[in-house]
């Protein structure tokens, strides 16, 4: 269920072997900078993800602070130009057009990163384009980013996607997400709060009112969370490791201005909770299913299932059996009353018990292709290819899809 993956044939760290967890508390909102500076606070080695962000390309300098937020006290991170002042500000002057997604995926794409850093930068930058699109009802290829496309978020974004992959994160819960109301000054103008964009993203995320006058989610932060987050619950089974609190600016509130990360390492068996929507159809045209299903897991959907049945007056017809986190109940449901013919839709929470997995795309000699690992309670890993990356390679190479499977899950490492 993890959206991570890894480089090459390297076999699982011991971390991921375990069932890494992060899980984020978002009393008090979500930023950038926030999300960055708890990883830090966690542990993340600052070197290393210096090191690692300057295969960027781009100029900049970090700023650690230990401050304090309310009673809490926390790492502050500033990402400063070099030389900030005056050359700075001619420098942010001349950069004030920000930049287009297009520009920013170049970027990301030039960069010299570890395949799974650049492709998670690349995933929420281009969850932001599309909020952006969709609010200024313009093609993702218009969006042209001003706040957002600064260095800083640049940093940001993919010193989190640097930060994931160096504490060997394999899955991210949350806490719903605090917003605060009233107003913000942008480069559009005076919007409400939450800022479009970040409502946009926040769609179909259980939200909580933080209760203040002031932004508390910013499109950044909103973005990473849309991107990284597994399920939105509360602190799920695991043992505790580290506990890092990342500070956004000091704000009064009835909370302090922090976003509190807890990292460890879940049981061999992970536990979670899904939510199963089910309706009975006997009028569906059969064709139909294909395009029904696709839809649901274009939605989120963890798995979709048709099973047949005798109806009343003897119909033949299908159970439809959609599971999902409790979070896309609604989104999922709309989309059974919208492209089938249900009129009703039965739903109920079940408890799921579930062995840790992750997805490494493997290079192999037809290319590079996803691998899901799945790990055992007796060790071994069991290695699945991705069939749909399997089928396109066996076209393009003109080979017997059993070759491709075989080669991607050998070079997965997994146990046969």
């Amino acid at each position: 269920m993890s959206r991570r993956s890894s480089t090459g044939s390297r076999p699982a760290s011991p971390a991921r072997r375990s069932g890494r967890v992060l899980h984020l508390d978002a009393f008090s909102g979500a930023a950038g900078n926030m999300f960055l500076g708890a990883l830090l606070d966690l542990g993340l080695p600052r070197r290393e993800l210096e090191r690692d962000l300057a295969g960027l390309g781009v100029r900049h300098r970090l700023e650690l602070s230990q401050v304090r937020r309310g009673p809490l006290g926390a790492c502050y991170l500033h990402v400063a130009l070099p030389g900030e002042g005056r050359r700075a500000q001619r420098h942010a002057a001349a950069h004030a057009h920000g930049r287009h997604y297009g520009e920013i995926r170049e970027l990301l794409r030039r960069a010299k990163l570890e395949p799974p850093v650049r492709e998670r930068a690349l995933a929420i930058f281009e969850a932001l384009a599309r909020a952006e699109a969709k609010v200024h009802r313009i093609p993702v290829s218009r969006v042209h980013f001003h706040e957002v496309g600064a260095v800083d978020a640049i940093v940001d974004v993919t010193g989190a996607a640097i930060g994931l992959e160096r504490l060997g994160v394999s899955r991210v819960t949350c806490s719903p997400v605090a917003l605060g109301h009233g107003t913000v000054e942008t480069s559009h103008g005076r919007l409400p709060l939450p800022a479009p964009a970040t409502l946009e993203l926040l769609r179909g995320v259980p939200t909580v009112p933080a209760h203040v006058p002031w932004e508390t989610v910013t499109p950044t932060g909103a973005a990473i969370l849309h991107t990284v987050v597994d399920e939105y619950r509360e602190l799920p089974a695991m043992t505790v490791e580290a506990i890092g609190h990342g500070a956004g600016d000091d704000r009064p509130g009835p909370l302090p201005n922090v976003l509190r990360a807890i990292l460890g390492r879940e049981p061999g068996l992970g536990a979670d909770r899904v939510v199963v929507l089910e309706t009975n159809l006997d009028d569906l045209v059969p064709e139909h299913f294909d395009f029904l299903m696709e839809r649901l897991f274009e939605a989120g959907a963890l798995d979709v299932s048709l099973q047949h049945l005798q109806m009343k007056k003897n119909r033949p017809g299908f159970l439809v059996r959609v599971l999902a986190r409790p979070s896309e109940r609604v989104a999922l449901a709309r989309i059974l009353f919208t492209d089938s013919t249900a009129i009703g839709v039965r739903a109920a929470e079940w408890d799921r018990l579930v062995l840790p997995r992750e997805t490494r795309r493997v290079s192999t000699p037809f290319g590079r292709i996803a691998v899901k690992l799945v790990h055992g309670p007796d060790g071994r890993v069991l290695a699945s290819a991705e069939y749909d990356d399997c089928k396109r390679a066996a076209r393009r190479a003109g080979v017997p899809l059993r070759e491709v499977l075989r080669a991607a899950e050998r070079a997965a490492g997994g146990d046969s």
